[in-house]
């Protein structure tokens, strides 16, 4: 009876992060719904640096409701770098919303890439963009790899539509909390399924306030099974 109790950790317990790469944050304080202090960013940061990360990708968000622009969020980027003297590597990018403002920094090529020419997005969690396979595919012919962010959240997409991107070239960036079931059970038995499909590449917190980070560095759920697996995706540079 005692072996059908499985013994579980955190990622702490597991030190997965330690040497990793977080490919989706709002930790930078004061642009959108994420970290609105600098101290908070900066206690934030202080959470990872004990957990061995290596390199942040802050990436807040940009759309219509939230129009960030390229120049202010370098900016404020500059001013946390200035306040912030730890060893994890910042680096800036955004997320960026498929929607009217998106496509039009999309035709000027305004947008805050990672690495040479990922570029993360979002839709909205329970409806699909207009055209969203055409938008897509503008991305791709302007030199670009979509990021697709949590796509386990997106309730209205089906097996056949996760198949449809990954056969167009879309990566696929998982988010922490999704697996660790802190969304619920439908994104974390999704998040289940695409991982064992090999189609994550990269994974992020999706942090929006220190609170939330320790909820994801001490939640006792995973397996020993599962650090392999999201070690991997948290190598992806």
């Amino acid at each position: 009876m005692f072996g059908l109790f499985k013994k579980t950790y955190s990622l702490a317990d597991l030190g997965i992060a330690r040497g990793a790469v977080d490919h989706h944050s709002h930790i930078l304080f004061g642009v959108d719904d994420g970290v609105r202090t600098l101290d908070e960013s900066l206690k934030t940061l202080s959470l990872l640096e004990q957990q061995g990360l290596k390199t942040l990708w802050l990436t807040p968000h940009t759309m219509e409701d939230v129009p960030n622009t390229t120049e202010d969020l370098k900016a404020r980027f500059e001013e946390l770098k200035a306040a912030y003297n730890g060893p994890v590597e910042l680096r800036l990018g955004s997320e960026y919303m498929i929607d009217t403002l998106f496509e039009a920094r999309l035709e000027q090529g305004d947008l805050l890439i990672q690495g040479k020419n990922r570029v993360l997005v979002e839709t909205s969690t329970w409806n699909p963009p207009i055209g969203l396979w055409d938008v897509l595919q503008r991305i791709k012919s302007k030199g670009y790899f979509p990021m697709i962010a949590h796509p386990e959240r997106y309730n209205y997409m089906k097996d056949s539509d996760y198949d449809r991107l990954r056969e167009m070239g879309c990566l696929f960036q998982l988010n922490i909390p999704s697996f660790l079931g802190l969304y619920g059970e439908h994104p974390k038995r999704k998040a289940e399924k695409l991982l064992s499909k090999g189609y994550y590449d990269m994974i992020g917190t999706d942090c929006h306030r220190f609170s939330m980070m320790e909820q994801i560095f001490s939640r006792k759920c995973l397996e020993k099974k599962d650090a392999d697996r999201l070690a991997e995706l948290y190598k992806f540079e």
